[in-house]
């Protein structure tokens, strides 16, 4: 028995953790392209990419060890070669059991002691069943061609006789890998055993290349095969036990030209041995020199290993397959590489210091006023600005991966509630920082759940009101400068105004001196984000409890984002998450309030405008707002909203910044200049902190609070309204 070190056990486990993490891509890939065969049953694209899915899954389980996934998915393997041999056909049980299995597989990865025996053995039948339908239609198959030939005997019986022959082809398969194979994991005897169960087959293996022992290479692939198989299968099933291994092997597969006899016919027509030895030109002399030559090697090999037996030689070939298999594979590719986020987040750190360490270097060269400095400090900082963006780029991952999961939540609530819905995907291309995109998946998940259930009406329901019975959800991104725009959109039944107003009313968010005409419509529909508010009238598994909205608030505000909501009763309605490209490095606007200092996001600027102190506190008498660009721009004094105390200075300056979707001025004592700005969280004991969605650290390091404007915008909204009230 061949005991292993501990080296190959850690390689071992390598091993099986990149099994893991290939599976679990498979396995999400498989769920969108199950969906999308359910939309489009007849796509035979589809149905061999979920065979190759399995299939892939199986081999790579079983060769690592995890035989109950590979037996469990071989079930699945051979219900969708049936589908691909069109025994079966695509409905919504295959579907929905294929979609559970990839759910149990996922558990058996994620947690090998979980107790789901009951499932897997519920599926397995199931999976069984649908093979058993598959056998039953190729067994008619066969017997309704079995009696159109018989018919055919009778009138045309060469003709006939032809055509039976046809029915099992032989193929003339060399395998030749390259010397690589071993090094990503490829055992070459799975794919023979896969070859078997086509049917029978005869085996040469080609040793010629193989070196001496001393020469040897344990993680080389040395050796090539000769293969015939007779098979009814066709060249395809063929082509399939090699689809994964067609980048590192020579593979020819050739029919041969003479149709497989039967056991029934006369033997003379078959081939000898020394007739095909004749065909192919080998003479007696070659192949006593072949034989007396591999007769040599063998006995080096057994000299050299000290081997007496036929059980040591089995031994040895044993243990040379482990050393083959362990040795750590090394992948190298020119196109991409796999890199831990981990390792992502450190980088991105790194930069972060050399930002902050680069701002310092640049007030340094500013004091001391040495032009050989200021040189070395602007070279420094443009490298450093295109290594933050190349940092940046590497962050940037597509939505489109966190859209695809929605398809499949969207797809078992409307079976849940008894609703017909298609969700509609674009700009899944559209990308955003990873950490950002961590963070939407449960905001989108609430939206999407509230759309399915309190949005979209039932099929009936809607025939009633002349719109098609299926609702559609539609879930699109696209750049809007340093943001994002996310909109969940639906064409339901809309909010009503009426009742939200009752609801917030009714729980005390607002007076019933305030009329709902006296409110805006974003205002109104502002009011669903309260925590406990809902206008369900009956709690569903689904939603109706009341939370969830607040969540989603608080999420999108703690990335610096805002919701817009639309909404037309009897029409549907659309929530617009507007959500910054990224939480690390930005580019900020440095304003000065009294002593303290405040980042403004830059992409949230729109200008600046100058004032004069005693101009400003005339308009302040009557209403806070200027002319800027020929329209009426509503204002706020961050030294009030902060209550910072100090002198004022005589000219003060208005950073005008486009926050909830409107533009707003914020007075400030003096707009400083532009800054690349680390985003620094906020401790625990600031986390309460209103207004304010982070910390910088400047070049001389002080610390400066960087501006959260939305929320200030709100702040200034609800300052105004207490003022109107105290009036």
């Amino acid at each position: 028995m061949v005991s292993l070190g501990q080296g190959e056990l850690l390689m071992i486990d390598k091993f099986k953790d990149a099994f893991k993490e290939e599976a679990s891509e498979l396995l999400s890939t498989l769920e969108d392209q199950l969906l999308e065969l359910e939309h489009n049953p007849e796509n035979s694209e589809t149905i061999s990419a979920i065979f190759r899915a399995m299939h892939t899954i199986k081999g790579s389980a079983a060769m690592f060890g995890f035989d109950d996934i590979a037996r469990f998915t071989h079930q699945i393997e051979s219900a969708f070669d049936m589908l691909r041999n069109g025994l079966i056909s695509v409905d919504t049980s295959l579907i929905d059991y294929t979609l559970k299995a990839r759910d149990i597989i996922s558990t058996m990865l994620s947690e090998p002691d979980a107790h789901i025996h009951d499932e897997i053995a519920t599926l397995e039948k199931a999976f069984q069943a649908i093979a058993s339908e598959g056998t039953n239609e190729k067994r008619k198959e066969n017997h309704s061609t079995g009696v159109i030939q018989r018919q055919q005997d009778e009138e045309q019986p060469e003709e006939a006789t032809a055509r039976n022959q046809n029915q099992m082809l032989t193929y003339h398969i060399h395998f030749a890998p390259k010397a690589e194979l071993f090094k990503n994991g490829t055992n070459p005897l799975m794919l023979i055993n896969e070859l078997y169960e086509l049917g029978p087959l005869s085996i040469v293996t080609l040793k010629s290349k193989i070196p001496p022992l001393s020469e040897i290479d344990p993680e080389s692939c040395y050796v090539a095969w000769d293969i015939t198989l007779t098979t009814d299968r066709g060249v395809d099933a063929i082509r399939d036990v090699f689809i994964f291994v067609e980048d590192i092997a020579q593979i020819q597969i050739i029919p041969v030209d003479s149709p497989q006899p039967s056991p029934m016919e006369d033997e003379s027509n078959v081939k000898r041995l020394g007739e095909i030895l004749v065909d192919r030109g080998i003479t007696r002399a070659e192949i006593i020199e072949s034989i007396e030559k591999e007769k040599r090697k063998i006995g080096e090999l057994l000299v050299e290993q000290h081997v007496a037996s036929s059980e040591d030689i089995q031994s040895a070939l044993v243990e040379q397959e482990h050393m083959k298999h362990l040795k750590e594979r090394q992948e190298v590719s020119t196109t991409t590489i796999r890199v831990p986020s981990e390792r992502l987040d450190s980088l991105v750190d790194l930069v972060g210091e050399l930002v902050t360490l680069q701002a310092r270097l640049s007030q340094t060269s500013s004091s001391i006023q040495d032009s050989s400095l200021t040189t070395i400090s602007e070279q420094f900082e443009r490298l450093v600005s295109q290594l933050r963006d190349t940092t940046m780029g590497i962050r940037m991952l597509p939505i489109g991966t966190t859209f695809n999961r929605f398809r499949r939540l969207v797809r078992d609530l409307s079976a849940e509630l008894g609703k017909e819905i298609d969700l509609i995907t674009d700009g899944a291309e559209t990308e955003l920082d990873k950490t950002v995109i961590e963070k939407l998946t449960d905001p989108l998940i609430h939206i999407i759940r509230n759309s399915v259930d309190h949005g979209i009406e039932h099929p009936e329901d809607r025939e009633r009101q002349n719109k098609p019975r299926r609702g559609t959800i539609t879930l699109s991104a696209l750049h809007s400068g340093a943001y994002v725009l996310i909109r969940v959109s639906d064409d339901g039944s809309g909010m009503n105004k009426e009742k939200i107003y009752a609801k917030a009313v009714e729980i005390g968010l607002i007076s019933k001196t305030v009329l709902p005409v006296s409110m805006a419509d974003q205002e109104l529909f502002q009011l669903i984000f309260a925590p406990g508010f809902s206008t369900a009238e009956t709690v569903t598994s689904v939603s109706g409890r009341g939370v969830g909205m607040d969540v989603v608030k608080r999420q999108i505000e703690s990335l610096g984002g805002s919701i817009l909501i639309e909404s037309v009763q009897g029409r549907g309605t659309r929530i617009t998450l507007k959500i910054p490209l990224t939480l690390a490095i930005i580019d900020g606007l440095l304003v000065r309030v009294g002593s303290e200092l405040y980042v403004i996001p830059l992409s949230a600027v729109d200008g600046c405008i100058e004032i004069q102190r005693d101009e400003l506190q005339l308009k302040q008498r009557t209403r806070s707002i200027v002319t800027y660009r020929q329209r009426v721009l509503p204002y706020v004094a961050l030294r009030d909203l902060f209550e910072i105390s100090g002198a004022l200075p005589a000219i003060e300056q208005i950073v005008v910044v486009n926050a909830m979707d409107s533009p707003i001025g914020f007075v400030v004592d003096q707009v400083i200049g532009d800054y690349q700005t680390v985003i620094k969280p906020l401790g625990l004991l600031f986390k309460k902190a209103d207004g304010v969605s982070g910390a910088t650290i400047l070049g001389d390091g002080t610390v400066a609070l960087i501006v959260d404007v939305n929320r200030l915008a709100i702040l200034a909204q609800q300052q105004e309204s207490r003022q109107l009230l105290s009036v």
